[in-house]
């Protein structure tokens, strides 16, 4: 029962996604309105605020990776300039998220480099995202040159559902690393498919990096895992500054109410940008769970409104 009760889940996930093209645009955007803080930046430092004030902590998302040409990674990486700015300005508790990709990085990883560093060198934390498994060497080649380098404020991405995520972490002891499952298709050679393999991919992942001595950001709305999550920790018996979760605006905000009210740690992922469309297809698309979360929520309004 059980097993078919998941099944039918995942298949209700999938067809809201293969919907969502047909949505008007107007629609998506009032429901996306949840999850992205908005267009301008103005928009993103209201939000920030508001986490602050609730007790959670941020970490700010410029969207529009997908450039191809230089002045687009130019102007992603000063709006990420304009970000740190406006955290210093209003003493938000915040950092950064950034791509690569967004910063150059297939157009040339020279300039990907030299961005990324102008970005650190401003000295607030700088999480790398990671992107698909096309981007995952290099991600962690540039990683390493720049801590090599001396910047002490840049943490990097591990994604569960690779199956080469608990190598790379043991190759990651005693740095910043966010553990998500992983939200991109990749081929079933290099990457787990299947549910229970991803979980057991993270939990195997999640107590390298924690034995590492690594700051783990625990990235999940997966009961589950944030219940392994929780047992890691209190296992090793860490202190609630020694590691944090993770979620997206908008994405359980129940699960990540409780977890500050039990006093941990928990950073939301803002994003914020004109490509608000884009990015609202693609996440939504890339995580059929997501978009059932999302169905859920749109459906049980629209119930409070009758």
């Amino acid at each position: 029962m059980l097993i078919l009760r998941k099944l039918t889940v995942s298949l209700l996930d999938r067809a809201v996604v293969t919907l969502l093209p047909a949505v008007p645009k107007p629609v998506i955007r009032r429901i996306s309105s949840r999850y992205i803080a908005g267009s301008e930046l103005a928009d993103a430092r209201r939000v920030v605020a508001e986490l602050n004030a609730s007790g959670k902590l941020a970490t700010v998302d410029v969207l529009g990776e997908e450039i191809t040409r230089v002045d687009e990674a130019e102007a992603i990486t000063q709006a990420y300039l304009d970000v740190l700015d406006a955290i210093d300005e209003d003493g938000l508790e915040a950092n950064v998220s950034v791509k690569l990709t967004g910063l150059g990085l297939k157009l040339d990883p020279a300039l990907a480099r030299d961005n990324l560093k102008r970005i650190a060198a401003r000295g607030t934390f700088v999480r790398i995202d990671m992107e698909d498994s096309s981007t995952t060497d290099a991600t962690l080649e540039l990683y390493r040159e720049l801590v090599d380098e001396g910047f002490e404020n840049l943490g990097v991405v591990l994604q569960a559902a690779l199956r080469r995520t608990v190598d790379d972490a043991r190759a990651l002891a005693g740095a910043n690393v966010r553990l998500c499952k992983g939200i991109y298709i990749e081929p079933p050679e290099i990457a787990f498919r299947d549910f229970d393999e991803v979980r057991a991919s993270y939990v195997r992942a999640l107590d390298v990096l924690l034995d590492g001595g690594c700051y783990v950001g625990i990235a999940t709305h997966d009961e589950w895992l944030i219940e392994q999550g929780l047992r890691a920790v209190r296992e090793r018996g860490l202190d609630p500054c020694e590691y944090e979760f993770q979620m997206l605006l908008g994405v359980r905000p129940d699960l990540g109410d409780r977890l500050v009210e039990d006093g941990d740690r928990l950073r939301i992922y803002v994003p914020f940008g004109r490509q608000w469309y884009e990015y609202s297809l693609r996440r939504l698309q890339e995580n059929p769970k997501i978009a059932g979360y999302v169905a859920g929520d749109l459906g049980r309004s629209l119930l409070r409104r009758r």
